[in-house]
């Protein structure tokens, strides 16, 4: 069966912004999901997926990014390959249109797994990804966002989620024809965040995990709380001792990031079989989904 879900972000995302966010996983889903009708690779359907939301300034990826307190766009991202376990990401990177595709790069044609900052900036430049200008990801609601928070010394990282500050982490998993199944997620982070903060999206096994003999995860949410609880492989490891079921598995590991973390956030999954789930605790959570059993994808936010 073939299999492809992706998410735009869990938060309290406002009744105005409701339309931009389906259309925008509504598109990715539609992209992921000829990737995988033609015969493409499930590790292909999530990287161009992934792709077309961060270009989509309606989140927090790519274009559209939030603006650390000292004003500049650092970004994260990472994909993984289920079968033969290969993976690669990128941390606080500046000037990268895409960095979805540089954690690709970085799967596979290094020997590494993350590589950050200015030595992720070097390895897209000889590899023949070129730099792009700051300006190119900064859109004005985020500089705005970014004036009206300074001298607020007591703004965390769970205060995005608090309110109705955004979190448009952006994420998908897909199950090819091959029984393959890909994972990946990309992301701005926090607004404000100090310069240099790494949250879970590209963290392996955090943010991100893909298991083809079980299942595979994207998250979304407070990446602190979701570091702590490892939330991606947390699931992933519950769908191996109960049968794969991809709903109880998302529920517990929603329910863990709250209990243990007192965590927010959300989490698209596939099974090994391709049986799509989504867990959240924010009031909304963007995403879509599609299997080779459904005569069209389903979009909820």
């Amino acid at each position: 069966m073939l299999s492809f879900i992706v998410h735009g972000g869990a938060w309290d995302i406002p009744d105005a912004m409701l339309e931009d966010h389906r259309a925008g996983v509504a598109r990715a889903l539609a992209i992921g999901w000829e990737v995988l009708s033609g015969g493409g690779s499930g590790v292909e359907a999530v990287e161009k997926a992934i792709r077309y939301l961060e270009d989509d300034p309606t989140f927090d990826a790519g274009r559209g990014s939030f603006v650390n307190s000292l004003g500049e766009i650092e970004l994260d991202a990472s994909i993984m390959n289920g079968t033969s376990f290969r993976c690669g990401a990128v941390a606080a990177v500046q000037n990268i249109r895409n960095p979805i595709s540089l954690a690709r790069l970085i799967m596979d044609k290094s020997e590494h797994v993350l590589i950050a900052g200015m030595g992720a900036v070097r390895f897209a430049r000889e590899n023949g990804i070129q730099q792009c200008k700051s300006d190119d990801l900064l859109v004005g609601r985020e500089l705005q966002r970014w004036k009206e928070l300074q001298g607020k010394t007591t703004f965390s990282t769970k205060d995005a989620f608090k309110g109705k500050l955004p979190s448009d982490t952006v994420g998908a998993v897909a199950l090819d024809k091959d029984g393959v199944i890909a994972a990946g997620t990309s992301t701005g982070g926090t607004p404000n965040k100090y310069p240099g903060r790494v949250g879970d999206s590209p963290m392996i096994g955090c943010g991100t995990y893909a298991d083809s003999a079980i299942g595979g995860v994207s998250c979304t949410g407070w990446g602190e709380a979701i570091i702590k609880v490892a939330l991606s492989k947390t699931i992933v490891d519950r769908m191996e001792v109960n049968g794969g079921d991809a709903d109880e598995a998302s529920r517990f590991g929603i329910d863990r990031l709250k209990t243990k973390a007192d965590g927010f956030g959300g989490v698209i999954v596939l099974n090994h079989e391709g049986r799509p789930a989504v867990a959240f605790n924010t009031p909304r959570m963007a995403r879509a989904y599609r299997t080779s059993e459904m005569p069209d994808g389903t979009v909820e936010v």
